[in-house]
């Protein structure tokens, strides 16, 4: 089965598991959820919910957000490890967002990525989930779950993102990319993972469905 038919095949399966899967990290409007995407990484979607809203009843607002000192923010989102960094990119985001842009996140991936502590892939979150332009996030976990399902030779982050993109329809791709991050948390983990209890992985012994080309 060629790479794309594989794709189609896997697709299948994670619409009948995860036909309407929501976006993990809470929150109201494209700037709360860019300040929780910033306040993820390397940290659980659990903690950034339970943590943001302390932090969002200070500031849930760019203007309210960059007014505030560094080092009280810093203290609110400690648990979520990163502290001194997430606190100074999140004031600092916030002034850029107050002074470049009027206090409107931006929705583009050039100005998003201008942002202190925004990458790609928060930019592609903020893009596909706070306003509904085609993005294909790749996090660790889905460039994992892309590798171990011959989907991508794992190389880079940007060559997964690259190739999963190239075998699902655009409209697909904010779908694919949630259902990913649960099917990889319940049932294809990193790690104590058992081949032949995941509904993907134990296809695999199926040659006439998963043989590569």
């Amino acid at each position: 089965m060629k790479k794309k038919e594989r794709a189609e095949a896997i697709g299948a399966i994670l619409d009948q598991m995860l036909p309407d899967p929501p976006i993990p990290l809470d929150h109201r409007d494209p700037f709360t959820l860019l300040c929780a995407v910033v306040l993820s990484a390397q940290c659980t979607d659990v903690r950034v919910n339970k943590t943001t809203p302390d932090l969002f009843a200070l500031a849930d607002t760019p203007e309210a957000m960059a007014k505030l000192d560094p080092q009280v923010v810093e203290e609110i989102i400690r648990p979520c490890g990163l502290a001194p960094a997430k606190s100074k990119a999140l004031v600092g985001l916030s002034k850029i967002i107050v002074e470049k842009h009027q206090g409107v996140v931006p929705d583009r991936f050039e100005e998003l990525e201008e942002l202190p502590g925004v990458g790609h892939k928060t930019a592609s979150v903020v893009m596909n989930h706070a306003f509904g332009s085609p993005a294909f996030p790749v996090d660790t976990h889905i460039h994992r779950l892309a590798w171990r399902w011959k989907l991508s030779s794992g190389r880079s982050v940007k060559e997964t993102e690259r190739d999963l993109k190239a075998v699902w329809p655009e409209e697909s791709w904010g779908r694919r990319h949630l259902q990913m991050i649960y099917f990889g948390r319940q049932w294809c983990p990193a790690r104590g993972h058992k081949a032949e209890e995941c509904p993907i992985c134990s296809l695999y012994g199926r040659k006439e469905l998963f043989r590569s080309k």
